[in-house]
């Protein structure tokens, strides 16, 4: 049974320039008081009493991070106990734990793509390997033990997820999930981030899945459906130049797999697609969601913030649109794992970032997306998030 009460209607509450917003925004990273702030644990997701969530004293950064690498495109990784270490100083509870869908050569020193024009990059099982065998020494029998570096830590509920599909080449994507199952029987619940179109990986011999690709995705899709495991897919809209190039690629893979669980990674944004109006974007966003009950949109990588929330009145457009569809949001920070220039500040930055836009949505679509409940609402998952505390009730009882 879920805590569940009405959630009164957030009204947005924008700054006057984009200055004002970059200088708050410096200051909430900085602050060291961030570090102290409320963290929840898991009985606050479980217990049907659970104590209302105060969003003026608890903060606005999310609870859920459904989008984060674990695994570096190449070039030292973070370690897994030390990552885990982030989530839980930033009271980040619930991740997604993904690979990386585009690997770079083991034997090269290049460790980011776009420093490497030339380089082939590949999805890879590699990283869904790693991932496994870390995901079942923080989850397994092992857990308690002396040797355990988990013991008396505060655990995160993590959902591995598979990255290795190369969506332009599916003809053996069955086989290998059920390679996968086999060496992992029932760790993987959730599928992606899987690259359909990524314009940025161009220039290391990527191309867009064709729709005759996509045609031949059955086998697999109707795997993951059965299983109800959702899949997370990267298709960048277009580009500057044109801006809906790509979207007939989505709308493809929308249309023929309906029935499957869809999340469009970053609204369908990118760097090469940073100055489409709002209105327009928006519109496109509607109409999918309005024809695919089963359409997430993902609200990870600051990109978002840097080139698009970061202008009021843009953003004021995107809460309003956020607060309109609030059960059809999921976050996440698009961190990605690699000791090269990587850290726990990092990590706090890009939490922060995507978690800005959480000030001014709706309490409905704040509990939905920042603290998690369409997370687990589309996963099935034996969680429920806390209610938002009724502000004028609070102040009431204060007084008596």
């Amino acid at each position: 049974m879920h805590c569940l009460k009405k959630n009164k209607f957030r009204k947005p509450r924008f700054r006057c320039s984009n200055i004002s917003n970059l200088i708050f925004l410096f200051f909430l990273i900085s602050a060291s008081s961030l570090n102290a702030q409320t963290n929840r644990n898991f009985t606050d997701f479980v217990d049907e009493d659970c104590e209302c969530y105060d969003r003026k004293r608890e903060g606005f950064t999310s609870k859920v991070d459904t989008h984060c690498h674990f695994r570096p495109f190449g070039g030292r990784v973070i370690p897994f106990s030390e990552l885990i270490g982030y989530f839980q100083k930033a009271g980040v509870l619930f991740v997604n734990a993904y690979g990386i869908g585009q690997t770079l050569p083991s034997d090269d020193t290049c460790t980011y793509y776009l420093d490497c024009p030339g380089t082939l990059v590949t999805p890879s099982l590699r990283n869904d390997f790693v991932n496994a065998a870390h995901y079942l020494e923080y989850t397994g029998t092992d857990k308690g033990k002396t040797d355990d570096p988990f013991e008396g830590e505060e655990r995160i509920n993590l959902v591995l997820s598979m990255t290795f599909p190369d969506l332009a080449h599916p003809e053996r994507i069955t086989e290998y999930i059920q390679l996968l199952d086999e060496e992992y029987p029932g760790v993987f619940s959730w599928m992606g981030e899987v690259n359909l179109v990524k314009q940025a990986l161009f220039n290391n011999g990527q191309v867009p899945a064709s729709v005759e690709n996509i045609k031949l995705w059955g086998p697999f899709m109707d795997t993951i459906r059965r299983r109800n495991i959702p899949i997370n897919i990267h298709s960048d809209l277009g580009s500057n130049a044109e801006p809906t190039k790509y979207l007939y690629l989505m709308e493809e893979v929308l249309n023929r797999y309906n029935d499957n669980k869809i999340v469009w990674a970053h609204l369908g944004l990118s760097k090469e697609l940073t100055d489409i109006a709002p209105e327009k974007h928006i519109t496109i966003l509607k109409k999918l969601l309005d024809k695919h009950e089963n359409l997430m949109l993902d609200l990870s990588w600051d990109v978002l913030w840097d080139s698009v929330f970061v202008n009021d009145k843009s953003r004021a457009k995107y809460v309003e649109f956020i607060n309109a569809y609030p059960t059809r949001f999921l976050t996440g920070t698009d961190f990605v794992a690699s000791r090269d220039g990587k850290n726990y500040k990092t990590y706090r930055d890009a939490l922060i970032k995507t978690s800005y836009i959480n000030l001014d949505m709706s309490d409905e679509a704040f509990r939905n997306i920042a603290l998690g409940e369409n997370y687990f609402k589309l996963l099935g998952l034996d969680y429920t998030a806390p209610t938002i505390c009724d502000r004028k009730k609070k102040r009431n009882t204060v007084r008596q």
